[in-house]
């Protein structure tokens, strides 16, 4: 009997996680982790939170349990990364963070004797790693991406220091880049700035197969980071460690990859090729981004060129190959990152916009609101049948589509089929 009641109570967690743009594809090993991570009671209880915050009052009201029952059972969530608490304008809200990047991470941003991470690793790299369900569907199954790549801020100075030397022609064509495609602009400008162990190769430690890249160097943000400082799964620091930190990741040839948002970022993690989920797979699914590219692209000049292949070696893509002795950049693979150019003894790599710009959305909102269209979900989004929706998240969600392209606009009218939401897109 206790099987059965326990496998009801995975599968509506399963369930909810899967209302949410980010879900996690249901799979045997799917249940062996969730099972880490809750017990039946608590599987059965999160199965019925709101996917958007709520309050303590909610969720007592949701569970038919005393406020004082609910809170315990809410911190004790959140001690462990389950749930992220924050207070806003003086009221404390929880929120359930999808798989990924939310608690599946979190999980693994520390070591912690609560659980057999040792097992949570192996069972983790087989659901990541060995099946592809759940890596195809959080990198591949809508347009727009979770996660984008910021531009290596060295490489820019070392083709600006390079173009400097160039004729003033060349000058006209000088790169620009934008505060938020910047790392450090988000470290210099974030509240909060929290540090934690890479999840990736930690997890990879369990399974023998992590490099030895810098693992204490995972960075979040704002109100997320503030709450995992709070539970002890990450340790403030502030914006002169953070610019060092960045800097370290610099020189370890790292690439950071964050939140495809303009305003609120809430994670910067600092990515190896061989243990980050979403660099492998850009390697193993080719062409298919796994992630937002940033802006530029590397362009080598083979004049200055030495052919020493640095470049080909720190790509954590594989998108440089050596062709009829010349090294060249396969740009339909190249997520320009800027690592090459970085690496590149002579200064002969140079990171130059692309021909078409990548529109980032502006905030989580938006960026949900693109991704529950293109994936058909915008009515889970919208109308979340366990908590009536509240006036300011629905202007929220609706101004995000207000600000949506024609085509995603026609796209987001189908599929609510509402006579509101139809005529409100006929005024904009």
């Amino acid at each position: 009997m206790s099987h059965i009641v326990g496998k009801s109570a995975y599968k509506s967690l399963e369930e909810r996680l899967n209302r949410f743009p980010q879900g996690a594809p249901p799979s045997k090993v799917l249940y062996d982790i969730l099972a880490i991570l809750f017990s039946e009671k608590e599987a059965e209880l999160v199965a019925q939170l709101p996917i958007k915050p709520f309050t303590l009052k909610k969720a007592a009201s949701i569970w038919k349990i005393s406020e004082k029952d609910a809170k315990n059972i809410l911190d004790t969530l959140a001690s462990r990364a389950i749930l992220l608490d924050t207070v806003h304008k003086g009221v404390q809200t929880y929120i359930l963070p999808p798989p990924m990047a939310g608690f599946i991470e979190f999980s693994m941003m520390r070591t912690r004797g609560d659980i057999d991470q040792k097992l949570l690793g192996e069972l983790l790299y087989q659901y990541m790693n060995v099946e592809e369900d759940f890596i195809k569907d959080l990198f591949y199954s809508s347009e727009t991406k979770l996660g984008r790549v910021f531009v290596n801020e060295d490489a820019l100075e070392k083709t600006r220091e390079t173009q400097n030397t160039m004729s003033s022609n060349t000058l006209d064509n000088l790169v620009q880049v934008l505060d938020y495609e910047k790392a450090s602009h988000i470290i210099e400008t974030s509240d909060h700035m929290g540090i934690s162990m890479c999840y990736c190769r930690h997890k990879m430690q369990h399974v023998g197969k992590a490099c030895d890249a810098p693992i204490d160097i995972c960075m979040t943000f704002g109100n997320v980071a503030n709450s995992l400082i709070n539970n002890g799964y990450a340790r403030r620091v502030d914006k002169i460690e953070g610019m060092d930190l960045l800097q370290q990741a610099y020189d370890s040839n790292l690439v950071q990859c964050g939140e495809n948002v303009r305003e609120g970022v809430t994670f910067i993690c600092n990515c190896c090729g061989c243990c980050c989920e979403a660099l492998v797979a850009a390697k193993k699914f080719g062409m298919m981004h796994p992630v937002e590219t940033t802006n530029f692209l590397p362009k080598i000049n083979h004049e200055t060129c030495i052919n020493c292949g640095k470049c080909l070696k720190v790509c954590p893509v594989n998108a440089i190959k050596k062709i009829e002795g010349e090294y060249v950049v396969q740009e339909e693979l190249c997520l320009g990152c800027g690592v090459c150019g970085r690496a590149c003894p002579k200064s002969s790599i140079l990171l130059m916009p692309r021909e078409t710009r990548v529109i980032t959305p502006i905030n989580s909102v938006h960026r949900s609101v693109l991704m529950a269209i293109e994936k058909g979900m915008l009515q889970e989004l919208i109308f979340d049948n366990k908590a009536l929706f509240s006036h300011r998240a629905m202007a929220a969600i609706l101004g995000a589509i207000l600000k949506l392209s024609p085509v995603h606009k026609i796209m987001a009218s189908k599929q609510m089929k509402s006579v509101y939401l139809e005529k409100l897109l006929k005024n904009y």
